[in-house]
């Protein structure tokens, strides 16, 4: 970290736990950075549901607004009532899930957008402008072929050409979602484009968004007025099986709980899987499954460029690893090694997994100390220039 670094710890304190999660929200100001260069001149918006993938969402989105990000997507109103006050007064927060029957009253109060994605959705929000004596923001999501959520394009377009449809409704976005975007020669990108156009020209005017992290990457024809950047701002690659451009957003290191000797024969955790061979030292470190570190991996762990392999199963609090490869006395109770680092990322511990890493990022459990790194307000970038009202 740099010498005029600023580093805060909240929650759990560093001494109560067995774990240690940093996040860079250099980075993740980095990555939105080289998001939003590759879609200028179209505007970026931020993916910040589930906790901004784990990481923080109130922190994430603070640190973004200074990047100038002004448009934020969650996935539930308690998410956005988590947001607002960070994201504060001039952005703009959508609720892709859309409000659910009975929350209206609480959505109105909330100043957050929903995302309209049924025509149940749109009539209940007409409704709620009605009762609110006003015309209340909304967007509109078009499903083009992910069959998840969202209008399908007959219904869009016949809400588009009639008069009283969206009575009541401010609509400031028509949206969809890609589903293979990360696949850059997969025509089902096409496929959605071309439905996408047409069935949002029956809303002329107004603002469409198309492109996710890697649909950004898919070119300037995705982008239209808003793109929306999500795992990409946290490090994840959005180009599998390329070089990843991001930077990496997040470190966890564990406590080494005890170091022990074994002799041959002796077996390490439940069911004994693993049996030594020979004499060797192992570490038993202060994470497992109930942190959300997966049952199934079998990775490492790293003491500084230092290999030191899993060893038997992973347990809900625990886990061993092997210290062959140090000296006997380099390891120690008071000592940290690293998981997620840059010798291991959340990729990496995907593909060991059989997972994804946005699984990983977002099963990171709630028992680590976490550390926020940023530089001094001195030295953050200027917001001058950007524009920043909400979008719509």
């Amino acid at each position: 970290m740099s010498p005029k670094g600023e580093e805060v710890g909240e929650g759990i304190g560093e001494l109560e736990a067995g774990a240690v999660l940093t996040v860079d929200l250099d980075a993740i100001r980095a990555n939105y950075r080289l998001l939003a260069d590759r879609a200028a001149p179209t505007r970026t918006a931020a993916v910040v549901k589930a906790d901004a993938y784990g990481l923080g969402a109130p922190k994430v989105v603070a640190a973004l607004r200074r990047e100038g990000c002004d448009a934020f997507f969650v996935a539930h109103l308690a998410e956005a009532r988590a947001v607002l006050p960070a994201a504060g007064p001039n952005a703009a927060v959508y609720v892709l899930n859309g409000v659910p029957p009975g929350a209206e009253p609480l959505a109105v109060r909330l100043g957050a957008v929903p995302v309209l994605n049924s025509l149940p959705q749109v009539e209940a929000w007409k409704a709620a402008a009605r009762d609110a004596g006003r015309r209340l923001a909304a967007a509109l999501h078009i499903d083009t072929g992910m069959s998840r959520l969202g209008l399908s394009p007959e219904e869009a377009v016949e809400l588009g050409r009639r008069q009283d449809a969206l009575a009541g409704l401010d609509v400031k976005l028509i949206l969809s979602h890609l589903a293979s975007a990360e696949e850059c020669e997969n025509p089902s990108n096409a496929r959605q484009l071309a439905r996408f156009i047409e069935a949002a020209a029956a809303f002329p005017g107004t603002p469409l968004s198309l492109a996710n992290s890697s649909g950004i990457l898919l070119g300037p024809k995705f982008h239209f007025d808003l793109v929306r950047a999500g795992a990409a701002l946290y490090g994840i690659n959005p180009l599998p099986g390329q070089p990843n451009p991001m930077r990496q957003a997040v470190r966890l290191s564990a406590r080494v709980v005890q170091a022990r000797r074994l002799a041959p024969g002796d077996a390490v955790g439940y069911g004994g899987e693993f049996t030594a061979e020979r004499p060797m030292t192992v570490a038993t470190i202060g994470l497992g499954y109930g942190d959300g570190w997966p049952r199934r991996a079998r990775t490492a762990a790293f003491f500084g460029a230092a290999r030191l392999p899993m060893l038997g199963r992973i347990s809900m609090d625990t886990m061993v690893v092997d210290l062959s490869s140090l000296s006997a006395d380099q390891v120690s109770a008071c000592h940290e090694v690293q998981l997620l680092c840059s010798n291991q990322t959340s990729d990496d511990l995907a593909a060991a997994s059989g997972t994804i890493a946005y699984e990983i990022l977002t099963s990171l459990g709630r028992r680590f100390h976490r550390k926020y790194v940023e530089q001094q307000s001195s030295e953050r970038r200027s917001q001058a220039g950007r524009d920043p009202r909400p979008v719509g």
